[in-house]
This record gives C-alpha cells, sequence and structure tokens, in this order.
C-alpha cells in the first residue's frame, strides 16, 4: 500500500472518530439529564395563584386607631355590619339562613355570630346558641377595592339573613366604607410584592425526575399540579413558602425522561409568608443550590443573570416592607395580610 493511501486512510479515520465525538456529544447535550435513582416526592401541597412583579416603596399610611381583634372578620380589613337580635337564635337556623355564595362580587362575605355559651365570635355552629351577629364583607383584595356594586350585594344578603333569623342590622355609610377601601387598595397595591427568579440549563437541558430529584434535596414536595412543587410552611395549614414551577407538559408526558426542561422557576409570595420563616434567604440559597447542582444561570425575566449581590440587595429592600406592614398591623403571614394579598 502507497504512502498516498495510507495517508487518506489516516485522514479518513480521523474524520469518522471527529463526527462520532461530535454526534455523541451533540447527543449527551441534547439528551434531558437524569436522576441518579428516582427520589420520591411525598405529600401534595396546594400552590398559591401566579403573583405579579414586586414594588417596594417607602411612604406608609397612617395606621388607623386599634380595633377590636375577632377570629376572622376583622374591622381593619372588613366592613361590618351588627346584627341585632331579641332572643338567641339556634345554630340550626343561623346556618339554614346563610345565602348559598359567600361572595359579594368579587370579595369574601361571611357571617359570625356571637356564641352565647362562651360569648366568642365563630362562624355558626350545629348546637350553639348565638346572642348577637355580624355581617362582613371584605373591603379589598388582589381584584381590587370594594365597590358600590359589590357593597350593595352585601347589604342585601346581610338583610336577607338578618330577616330570616328575625335581626335588626345596622349598615355603615356606604360612601365612607367605599372610601376606606380604596386606601388600603392603594395600600396594598403599592406594598405588594411577588418575587420570582428563573434558572436556566447553561447546556444540557434537565428531565422532570432530575429537576423534582434536586429540589427534593432541598426539601420541596409534589404540588397539586404537574410541573408544581413547593417548599412546606413549618406550621401546618399556612401557605407554601416558596413554589417551584416547570413545564406543565414535560412533566405529563407519556414518557417524561425523553421530555427536555430548559428552565424553571422559583417564586415567593411575600405578604402570605411570615417573616419569621426567612423566605427570601431560603429563596435565595435555593436559588443557588440548585443552581450549581444543576449547571444553571439564575436570571430574571428577560434572561439577564441575576449576580449574587444584586440578590442581597433585593433581601434588603424585603426587610424594609417587612417593617411597613407591621407598622401597618398586615404583618406578613398575619390572617389579615393573606386574606387582604389573595
Amino acid at each position: 500500500m502507497s504512502g498516498f493511501t495510507i495517508g487518506l486512510a489516516i485522514i479518513g479515520g480521523l474524520v469518522l472518530a471527529f463526527i462520532v465525538a461530535w454526534n455523541a456529544w451533540t447527543t449527551r447535550r441534547n439528551t434531558p439529564r437524569q436522576p441518579d435513582a428516582m427520589t420520591t416526592i411525598a405529600a401534595t401541597v396546594p400552590m398559591e395563584n401566579e403573583r405579579t412583579e414586586p414594588s417596594f416603596h417607602d411612604d406608609l399610611p397612617l395606621a388607623p386607631p386599634p380595633v377590636e381583634r375577632r377570629p376572622g372578620l376583622d374591622a381593619l380589613i372588613d366592613v361590618l355590619a351588627p346584627i341585632v337580635v331579641d332572643h338567641p337564635v339556634p345554630g340550626e337556623i343561623a346556618l339554614g339562613a346563610l345565602p348559598p355564595t359567600r361572595r359579594a362580587g368579587s370579595k369574601s362575605f361571611a357571617i359570625e355570630g356571637r356564641n352565647d355559651a362562651t360569648q366568642e365570635w365563630e362562624t355558626p355552629r350545629p348546637g350553639q346558641r348565638y346572642s348577637a351577629f355580624q355581617a362582613g364583607v371584605q373591603l379589598a383584595n388582589r381584584s381590587g377595592a370594594l365597590n358600590d356594586i359589590e357593597f350593595s350585594e352585601f347589604v342585601m344578603k346581610a338583610q336577607a339573613f338578618a330577616d330570616t333569623v328575625n335581626g335588626a342590622p345596622d349598615f355603615p355609610e356606604m360612601r365612607d366604607e367605599v372610601a376606606r377601601a380604596r386606601e388600603l387598595d392603594q395600600f396594598a397595591g403599592t406594598h405588594d410584592a411577588q418575587l420570582s427568579f428563573t434558572l436556566r440549563a447553561r447546556n444540557a437541558a434537565w428531565s422532570p425526575g432530575y429537576v423534582q430529584q434536586n429540589a427534593a434535596r432541598l426539601g420541596f414536595v409534589a404540588g397539586a399540579i404537574p410541573g408544581r412543587m413547593v417548599l412546606p410552611a413549618n406550621v401546618p395549614g399556612n401557605p407554601p413558602i416558596l413554589g417551584l414551577a416547570f413545564s406543565t407538559q414535560a412533566a405529563m408526558a407519556d414518557d417524561p425522561a425523553h421530555s427536555a426542561i430548559r428552565d424553571l422557576t422559583l417564586s415567593l409570595d411575600v405578604p402570605q409568608v411570615p417573616r419569621s420563616e426567612q423566605p427570601f434567604v431560603r429563596m435565595r440559597d435555593a436559588a443557588i443550590a440548585l443552581a450549581a447542582s444543576m449547571d444553571g444561570l439564575i436570571t430574571d425575566d428577560d434572561g439577564r443573570v441575576i449576580p449574587v449581590e444584586a440578590l442581597d440587595a433585593i433581601g434588603a429592600d424585603l426587610e424594609k416592607l417587612y417593617d411597613t406592614l407591621d407598622a401597618r398591623d398586615l404583618s406578613a403571614g398575619s390572617a389579615q395580610a393573606r386574606r387582604l394579598f389573595s
């Protein structure tokens, strides 16, 4: 065999080796990363609704005078209408008089009774007797402020209940309550915060199992919807501390192992979670840990990489927001804040 032929053979072999290596690299890059061993994702925790981008402000409206705290209805965030009755009303009658829906427009509506035995305000229960009632409708939520139509619906529902239990309601002035609703809505709108970080794959995509395994190592569990995970609160029944979301379509694929995920979202609904849970610190640490273990980048919604210094600055702004909510008696994670920012 001539030297020329041998040279061609060597070159051909090198080209073939390069093609094989290129195909192997391309296949590996395009194949979603798989979990080492599937981690069981236990428990199902409901996800909260997705929220909007945060806004931080230093201005603080003056807090209202102290109001009587009650379990449920609260003069801080509800319109209250006392209902006087001549004689204690059995819980069965009160329950039968409740309207079929517990909303007035987009606002929550409720009736509470003062238990004749305990003198505590509560939702009517069978076997109890109630010496007074109060009707309430929420002043504001993330859908906006209570308006004239919703106030009128509240009056009709409360009046119908009062008529059934032979009670006499005392309604506040609509104009005053609607104005109070607008002020509260303005405060809520300028002190609401829903944060999110996007984690993007640097090179190889991720499979759903790979995402779930890495998130589970940080304490995340399966949410109520495929492609959703949550970091549960330390107190049972409280909203989750953090949310993690990736493609629902990928999670529900016939063969999830071959579903390619290139990004996921970590989210925090600030007013819903107590400061004591250190939610932002846990969000930041989770983002950094996932980026390291999954070869990802922490970015904003536009794909810009977020440096660690920027994360620290966001945390400092959040501390100011927590202080503002505390001063308004709407501390993050409190029953009042969870209802207002819902």
